[in-house]
């Protein structure tokens, strides 16, 4: 225009300019032939079958998102200008320029019978072969065993970024080419960021290499990872160091499992005839476990489910019930001895088949070692709830016996009493059966040289210290080896948050919004809390009046 005086004037121009979200590069768009798919004639069934709940979403939310795409999908682009990916079936005659579409290599054009041909030189996009995935991968078009057994699958798992590029294609080619839908429910998860919440990619340089953690960690550290407080549909951010206590988790489970093996003089894990109340309680508690993380399972609350079996391995097998059985053990008595290995054994059994989908290396190594039916444990029947070993009496009876023990364990640590200097314990309590029969277990973990159950506080209590729980109070003789007026210090400070704490549970509950409108369970639940406030608050006033 300049050259030929046609030129009136140049300006600048500010405008939105594209760019590659690789090189960042500009990005110029052209016009240039394409291949789509006409999306109208797919879309219903596809929209119907989610509607009708053919197809579930977990969590459901993501079903809106899957509708919003299908409500408002426009013709499909599946030509790509590369170089690599499945080819378009088409041929341009050079003679006469008409396309040839065939189901086998063309060898000459269909209407003059040139031979004068050339092939398409786009390539299909890749979601238009990831959408065929549900069955092009056993046999399909051919009407095979594989396929007729294996389609339509159970559950599709995949992430939330791609419901529209993967999910809905593979969901209305489905439709298309076998009349029924690919699965039966789609699980969303989220995506693994870096420990800022960033998404990991390369230009940020922030990518995790899992070889790399597999390498440092163990798979199974990494996998227990990522499950662990995971929640579906939700991004979750990836810290090494929880890696790093992960694999301390592996090896809790090693060394316990070290320990049973050590200790073991029977071929079976049949359960004994005689049950001791730590093995009730013990057998009650993985019950509990097993019905819980089977329901979370089948909710896919997979983060749930791992975190329950984490807290009954390391809590409640290792550091309470491994302690409960040394006595038996190591004892002269052969029956409570091998009650003891039995019950042991049986425990960590179950305790390898829950952990198994989710830690399989260490699991199925430690099932090769211990005695076992069947070859692996990959093909081990999971656990089950089992009515039988219900034992929820001696569960609650136990418990109590449980926070006794802590409450002690925890004030002599506050007053710094070693281990080696015991002392006599009297625990007040409308509770007597429990804690009578708890009283071996309360001398040799809370470390007391005589326990004795009463109805009554001891009239003079001068030289004592309280320990005081939801079911009980305890009195310690300890004049020699506590500073009395640090402990009602103490005892103040405790009184003082619990009361805080009462009060907001007195103001909620005061709520009438709240009252109304919350679930039965959860105001019961909270009146609950109250209660035991209560409780807790009179037994401190209680141990404040018997310091004097």
């Amino acid at each position: 225009l300049e050259a030929a005086g046609n030129l009136v004037k140049t300006e600048d121009y500010s405008h939105n300019v594209g760019t590659c979200y690789r090189c960042h590069n500009d990005v110029e768009p052209l016009i240039s032939a394409q291949w789509f798919v006409k999306m109208q004639p797919l879309t219903a069934e596809a929209i119907r079958t989610v509607r009708d709940g053919e197809v579930k979403f977990v969590p459901e939310r993501f079903t809106k998102i899957y509708m919003n795409w299908m409500e408002n999908c426009h013709d499909w682009c599946i030509s790509r200008q590369l170089w690599w990916g499945h080819q378009i079936p088409a041929w341009y005659c050079d003679d006469c320029g008409h396309m040839t579409v065939s189901r086998t290599d063309a060898t000459e054009c269909e209407h003059c019978h040139s031979k004068n041909i050339h092939r398409e030189e786009d390539v299909l996009d890749t979601w238009f072969s990831s959408g065929l995935w549900p069955f092009s991968t056993m046999g399909w078009p051919e009407e095979t065993e594989e396929l007729n057994y294996w389609y339509p699958t159970s559950v599709m798992v995949t992430g939330y970024d791609i419901i529209f590029f993967w999910v809905a294609r593979m969901i209305f080619s489905g439709m298309e080419h076998r009349k029924q839908h690919p699965f039966d429910t789609v699980f969303i998860h989220g995506l693994v960021r870096d420990s800022q919440g960033r998404k990991m990619s390369k230009s940020l340089g922030n990518g995790i290499d899992p070889l790399e953690m597999v390498e440092q960690y163990g798979a199974d550290a990494l996998r227990f990872n990522l499950i662990t407080g995971n929640s579906p549909g939700n991004d979750m951010r990836f810290y090494t160091e929880k890696c790093e206590a992960m694999r301390n988790f592996c090896n809790k489970i090693w060394n316990a499992s070290r320990f049973v093996m050590m200790n073991l003089t029977i071929e079976d894990n049949a359960l004994p005839a005689h049950l001791e109340l730590e093995d009730r309680w013990i057998l009650s508690k993985l019950n509990d476990t097993v019905k819980e993380v089977c329901e979370n399972m089948d909710k896919f609350e997979l983060g749930v489910a791992s975190a329950k079996i984490y807290d009954f391995i390391w809590d409640s097998f290792c550091d309470w019930y491994i302690e409960l059985t040394k006595p038996r053990l190591q004892g002269a008595d052969a029956a409570a001895k091998e009650g003891a290995q039995r019950v042991l054994l049986y425990v960590l059994t179950e305790i390898l088949k829950l952990l198994h989908p989710f830690m399989p290396f260490i699991t199925e190594e430690i099932w090769q070692a211990i005695p076992h039916e069947g070859d692996a444990l990959i093909v081990a029947e999971y656990p089950r709830y089992r009515p039988e070993l219900c034992f929820a009496a001696d569960e609650a009876d136990f418990e109590m016996v449980m926070a006794a023990i802590r409450a002690v364990r925890a004030r002599r640590a506050e007053m710094n009493v070693p281990p080696s200097r015991r002392s006599h314990l009297i625990i007040v309590t409308d509770h007597a059966v429990a804690f009578e029969s708890g009283a071996a277990y309360i001398r040799k973990l809370a470390y007391a040289e005589e326990v004795r159950v009463a109805a009554a506080a001891p009239e003079n209590t001068d030289g004592m210290v309280q320990v005081v729980t939801d079911q009980a109070r305890m009195f310690m003789p300890m004049a020699d080896l506590v500073d009395f007026e640090a402990e009602r210090k103490r005892i103040e400070k405790e009184l003082a948050n619990a009361e805080k704490l009462l009060a907001g549970q007195e103001a909620k509950l005061a709520n009438e919004n709240f009252v109304s409108r919350a679930p039965e369970a959860v105001v019961n639940a909270e009146r609950e809390k109250k209660a035991k406030l209560e409780a807790l608050i009179e037994n401190l006033h209680q141990s404040l009046a018997a310091l004097g």
